[in-house]
């Protein structure tokens, strides 16, 4: 009896060109929140302390201690402002560019504390001192047993990366879409994993059911003599 084959899934096409404002208005908020934060927290630290005071605020657990950086986040790759102000540029530039695609109040989130954590920095790189495009970052926060000091805008880098990860690992898109996977079973010694497709309005959990049922029909009738 020749081996039957299973229908192939139905495919539904992407929306296209579409844009959440919602999600958009989501990141730039969450930017603008992040960025402001910052830059108050570094304005207040330049006019109260000296570069290299320390300020106890919980001990020695948590301490306030006024540094400057020329290296990228947690004071590290100092010596290379120039380059780490050109990146700090292209990072912002592809954040912009994939806000367009982003539906996803989750991803919304990180793409906001990125943005805004790259422009703080990048704001201090271009406007402080020693000169346009090389001038030193702000730090002020020590933690103890942290081996870097850094500042708001690092810590926003590092919550978003920490969100990216989680996403990433639970298979949620730019979309808010879930990538869901169901066991199908071709032949008795032949077992497999395939996506399942996703949900729209057109293919719900009742038509995969559907199609279930009908497959079933199809592989138990009797043959015709």
């Amino acid at each position: 009896m020749p081996r039957e084959t299973e229908p192939a899934a139905p495919t539904v096409q992407p929306e296209r060109g579409r844009v959440s404002v919602r999600a958009l208005l989501l990141l730039g908020a969450v930017a603008l929140a992040l960025y402001g934060l910052d830059q108050l927290a570094k304005f207040l630290i330049v006019t109260h302390l000296q570069v290299g005071q320390l300020v106890p605020v919980l001990g020695q657990v948590l301490q306030l201690h006024y540094v400057t950086n020329s290296g990228a986040a947690f004071s590290l790759a100092s010596g290379f402002t120039w380059i780490l102000s050109i990146v700090a540029v292209g990072v912002v530039i592809v954040i912009v560019w994939f806000s367009r695609r982003i539906r996803s109040f989750a991803w919304a989130t990180v793409f906001g504390l990125l943005l805004g954590g790259a422009v703080g920095n990048l704001t201090d790189r271009l406007f402080r001192e020693p000169g346009f495009g090389t001038g030193h970052v702000v730090d002020f926060v020590q933690v103890w047993g942290f081996p870097a000091i850094f500042n708001l805008a690092d810590s926003g880098i590092v919550v978003a990366m920490g969100l990216f990860i989680i996403l990433s690992l639970r298979g949620i898109g730019l979309d808010g879409s879930k990538a869901v996977y169901i066991r199908t079973k071709r032949s008795a010694d032949d077992p497999d994993i395939v996506p399942e497709p996703p949900r729209t309005p057109s293919t719900t959990r009742q038509d995969l059911a559907d199609g279930a049922d009908h497959d079933t029909h199809e592989a138990t009738a009797p043959e015709g003599r």
